[in-house]
């Protein structure tokens, strides 16, 4: 991507699509959003684009034209779309029902994919999400004053076969350990919902007087699929995510070196040391 070229930016929600825009900026884009209403924050709005254009998920035809009279032909997907928001009240229009009706499998990659071919198709090309992001990659080793014990790495290593296996499918980037047990498995409802079922059912499990067998604290694994398009559904944390582990009783985290975004940076490991939780990036 060359300087002053003009990048279309389709923004989903939480912090990333904004944190994409500065940094597009920053390296002297012309950025052209495109907001999706059911999704991104409206504070998009205000950030420095050169134009912010809000549609609905369903109007794919609609994003096209803009970009194209905005005169883009490069862009970046950044934010989730929430998997179950796409089949619910939307109202496809033309374009992206023909679409949804030509899939074999409708799971993130496949969706996502032919979206990207329909854009490619239309001379829009889109970029990695993470590019104008590097910094923010969680690099290998232990982020953590403390280092995960001896349960929580047995924890880890277990959720990462499982974890591995699932993505194979493209179902869901989480799953949450407790004792070598797999306690939930992310899948249409999102990373923070999927450890809160977690934490749920530990308590479930104290409250009929169960919880001597198998322990409370609970391990996050978060990883990225083995063929993870980076293009689009990168895996991501922020300091929501250690809110979310803290109050559903997780005390381990691990990510994925090179392949998970860490969008508050250094206040995620500070937030994770103030609730006593470990986070180790590795393989």
């Amino acid at each position: 991507m060359s300087q002053k070229e003009k990048l279309g930016l389709i923004a989903g929600n939480g912090t990333f699509p904004l944190l994409v825009l500065d940094a597009a900026r920053a390296q002297g884009f012309e950025v052209v959003v495109a907001a999706i209403k059911e999704e991104a924050f409206p504070e998009i709005g205000s950030k420095g684009a050169a134009s912010v254009h809000w549609l609905s998920l369903g109007e794919l035809s609609k994003l096209i034209e803009t970009f194209k009279s905005e005169g883009v032909t490069r862009a970046v997907m950044a934010g989730q779309v929430k998997h179950k928001q796409i089949f619910s009240a939307i109202r496809p229009d033309w374009r992206l029902a023909k679409l949804l009706l030509s899939l074999g499998t409708r799971n993130t990659d496949s969706l996502l994919g032919a979206v990207a071919k329909v854009l490619a198709d239309e001379g829009i090309v889109l970029e990695n999400s993470t590019a104008l992001l590097e910094p923010l990659l969680a690099k290998a080793g232990v982020l953590t004053k403390r280092s995960p014990t001896e349960q929580e790495r047995k924890n880890i290593e277990y959720g990462r076969a499982v974890a591995r296996r699932l993505a194979e499918y493209d179902i869901g980037q989480t799953v949450v350990i407790a004792e070598a047990a797999c306690v939930a498995v992310e899948a249409m409802e999102g990373t923070d919902a999927t450890i809160e079922r977690a934490g749920e059912i530990m308590k479930s499990l104290e409250s009929e007087g169960e919880a001597s067998t198998l322990s409370r604290a609970l391990t996050v694994v978060k990883i990225a699929k083995p063929s993870q398009d980076m293009r689009f559904d990168v895996p991501v944390v922020g300091v929501t995510t250690i809110e979310t582990m803290a109050r559903a009783g997780a005390s381990c985290l691990a990510l994925d070196a090179g392949r998970c975004l860490l969008l508050d940076g250094e206040a995620i490991v500070r937030a994770a040391d103030a609730a006593g939780i470990a986070v180790e990036v590795g393989g």
